[in-house]
């Protein structure tokens, strides 16, 4: 299981939100690249990164700063937040992104999924974000009246590398991970899930490692790595034992 940095961008500055809220956000630093860099030398092995006014917007608006992480690490970067049109998927994987992460087209634009699967295999994640179960999108602002699962095998045969699955309830709130349902969606979805919100300390990675058959994929971490909760290298360390 990969333990996976989140870099969220809002104004060009790395930002958490508490419960996916625009207007609760801490800001961590102005700047993002300096901030991917540190993530990469403690050793992660991927990093996450959103643009929260692009998810907002509809299209990308922090774009110039991503594709400089991009092209700054020698790690993978996965990029999401405002991907609704195949020009914005394909500069970010012309720019090197080694996923793009579709959220609010996995809802409303279904065959612009299909077609990005199909055009860029194993470079095409979706996100699925809930709140109570029903998945939220366009920046979490409207919840919808579907539940994940059904998202989910919408696109099991199509060529998605992986699901990212938050509870926006959890993120940003230190309050552990949301264990039954992403063990519940894990389980009746052929497509590896990464698990994101809420993760607050080594004990939360330790029960995320004991989902089996299938095991999960990774884990994005936010807020805990950046108020010193986790040591991201420590983590590492103990998903590699």
């Amino acid at each position: 299981m990969k333990i996976i940095p989140a870099i969220d961008i809002k104004g060009g500055q790395c930002v958490r939100l508490y419960q996916g809220q625009m207007d609760q956000e801490t800001v961590y630093s102005d700047n993002p690249l300096e901030v991917a860099r540190r993530w990469e030398d403690a050793g992660a092995e991927m990093l996450h990164v959103v643009d929260l006014d692009g998810a907002v917007e509809g299209a990308p608006v922090n774009d110039e700063i991503i594709c400089k992480i991009i092209s700054s690490l020698k790690i993978p970067v996965q990029v999401g937040g405002g991907i609704r049109e195949i020009p914005a998927a394909g500069r970010y994987i012309d720019a090197g992104a080694a996923r793009v992460v579709l959220g609010t087209a996995a809802i409303s634009y279904t065959g612009l999924v299909l077609l990005l699967a199909e055009s860029f295999p194993g470079k095409i994640v979706i996100s699925i974000d809930a709140s109570d179960g029903m998945v939220a999108i366009r920046g979490w602002q409207e919840v919808t009246n579907t539940s994940v699962v059904e998202v989910a095998k919408q696109f099991e045969d199509a060529r998605i590398s992986a699901i990212v699955f938050t509870d926006i309830k959890r993120d940003g709130t230190l309050s552990g991970p949301n264990i039954e349902s992403i063990e519940r969606l894990s389980k009746n979805v052929r497509i590896p899930v990464i698990a994101s919100g809420g993760v607050s300390g080594i004990r939360d990675i330790e029960e995320l490692q004991t989902i089996r058959d299938p095991e999960l994929e990774g884990v994005i971490v936010g807020k805990a790595i950046y108020s010193g909760a986790i040591d991201l290298s420590a983590a590492i360390a103990l998903t590699k034992k």
